[in-house]
């Protein structure tokens, strides 16, 4: 029986969610599964993978293979970097306790690595919150100014208006009445 580790498709139909299963190579994509290995959630930045890294590790080691998007999900993790260093234990390159040394002198590495992108998806999204309330300042700063210059005409009209209708009130009352002959 030759085994796969694959995903497993979950959740609803814009939001996938896997389960990384360990299966049998002739079931169904989603059908019945050996174990499951852990999740994986790819909707959120940086995706989101739990994944049980011994039971993992040992399902390579018995030969399982992985599909290519798990192949990737386990290297993220350092599972497929733990078997390599597994084989060179096993062939005599090296000692176990050198292995777990490089094994753990990687896993900082790329603790690291995943620090620092989450450090730039939130300073990213500081930056564009910040960028975006100086365009909305700016474009309440330009509807204020277009209001305050639509109110002086307004005010300026008006006050022709006035000073017209005084005009043409003021001639009447300047010219005064004929006195009558008699």
């Amino acid at each position: 029986m030759a085994v796969k580790i694959r995903l497993a498709r979950h959740g609803k139909k814009g939001f996938a969610f896997y389960h990384i299963v360990a299966a049998d190579s002739r079931a169904p994509r989603d059908g019945k599964f050996i174990e499951k290995l852990g999740t994986y959630n790819p909707n959120t930045n940086p995706a989101t993978i739990d994944l049980n890294f011994e039971q993992a590790l040992g399902w390579l080691l018995k030969g399982a293979q992985p599909t290519d998007t798990c192949r990737a999900i386990l290297s993220y993790k350092g599972v497929m970097y733990k078997k390599h260093l597994l084989g060179g234990v096993a062939k005599g390159a090296f000692t176990e306790t050198e292995a777990e040394a490089r094994f753990n002198k990687w896993m900082e590495a790329k603790a690291g690595k995943i620090e620092a992108k989450a450090n730039k998806l939130a300073t990213d999204a500081k930056s564009a919150e910040k960028a975006r309330l100086a365009a909305e300042a700016k474009v309440k700063e330009e509807r204020a100014k277009a209001i305050e210059e639509k109110k002086a005409a307004a005010e300026a009209a008006a006050r022709e208006a006035e000073a017209a209708a005084a005009a043409e009130a003021a001639p009447a009352e300047e010219a005064p009445e004929a006195p009558a002959a008699e």
